[in-house]
């Protein structure tokens, strides 16, 4: 049975994946588009040539954004975040199934200001490769794969030890799949592309919450569910990072926009994960389906680029 506790976040689970808008959201909206803020003041050269930058991006992140998420989840440290629910729960955890014991109240605990930190590496990190523009656009624009590789590590690696917390194995295929579709959903900047990235990690959360077997995908379509992911999250980030564009600006616009951004992949984390941390203790039907599970893994082509 739920305690008060659980059952209190749960609301705010549900909540949260089902906002009001307010006047300070909508106040606020250009930053969710800042391709559309940008183009106001990029040059016009560099509108001729930002749609052949963007897909030059976009393949070479799809050449490695399996290999991140690998790194990635591999850095995170289980013994670490089990000595540290075994000092808040006052009980040996040495496993993952163990945590699944525990109440949420001490997973909570345990997970702390976990997106204070990882925001403040987003900022320095972003606030360096963005300093660039004020020396050299150029040199901004050759900055920006990188900086997306960084962003993206740092962002996965932090999904990775919330979703560890919450007694998931972060080296398994669906988890990686998870993760991915946890940085599309942040990365979303309209209401559809947010329900194709929710429809895809629904999916994912019935399945394992009902303990479906999940055999080794083939290799073959594994592979393409990761790189379809990876087509629509590097589309928007690339975009997002041509604010290094704007002279002066640039450093603050890009630490800002990557502890920004970070900020809305560990609050998505957050709750997500505490909502499959209930769904395994409790039964799938914890999960609150805000749209329809996705039939695939994959993304469709209508998906990438809605």
């Amino acid at each position: 049975m739920l305690s008060d506790y659980e059952r209190s976040a749960l609301l705010q689970i549900h909540a949260w994946k089902n906002p009001q808008p307010t006047f300070f959201d909508k106040a606020l909206s250009y930053v969710n588009t800042p391709l559309e803020f940008v183009g106001k003041y990029i040059p016009v050269p560099f509108e001729q040539t930002s749609a052949a930058f963007v897909d030059a991006c976009t393949k070479s992140m799809n050449g490695i954004v399996n290999l991140v998420n690998d790194g990635s989840q591999w850095s995170v440290r289980p013994n670490a975040i089990f000595e540290e629910l075994s000092e808040v729960s006052k009980q040996k955890i040495s496993s993952i199934e163990q945590i699944a014991l525990l109440d949420l109240h001490l997973i909570d605990k345990s997970i702390g200001w976990l997106d204070t930190k990882y925001e403040g590496i987003a900022l320095v990190e972003g606030a360096v490769a963005g300093g660039a523009s004020v020396i050299n656009p150029l040199v901004a624009l050759a900055t920006i794969p990188t900086d997306l590789v960084a962003l993206t590590a740092l962002n996965l690696r932090a999904i990775g030890e919330y979703g560890t917390y919450c007694g998931f194995d972060m080296t398994s295929q669906e988890e990686r799949l998870f993760a991915l579709n946890v940085l599309a959903l942040a990365s979303s900047y309209s209401d559809r592309s947010k329900q194709v990235a929710l429809a895809h990690l629904v999916k994912i959360a019935k399945d394992v919450a009902m303990k479906k077997t999940w055999e080794q995908l083939n290799e073959h379509l594994f592979v393409r569910a990761v790189q379809s992911i990876a087509e629509s999250l590097s589309i928007n980030l690339t975009k997002a990072k041509l604010a290094n564009f704007i002279p002066a600006a640039g450093a603050v616009m890009s630490g800002g926009f990557n502890a920004y951004y970070t900020d809305k992949v560990c609050k998505s984390a957050f709750y997500l994960y505490r909502e499959r941390f209930l769904a395994l203790k409790y039964g799938p039907d914890i999960i609150e389906v805000t749209v329809q599970p996705a039939k695939s893994d994959e993304w469709g082509a209508d998906e990438v680029t809605c």
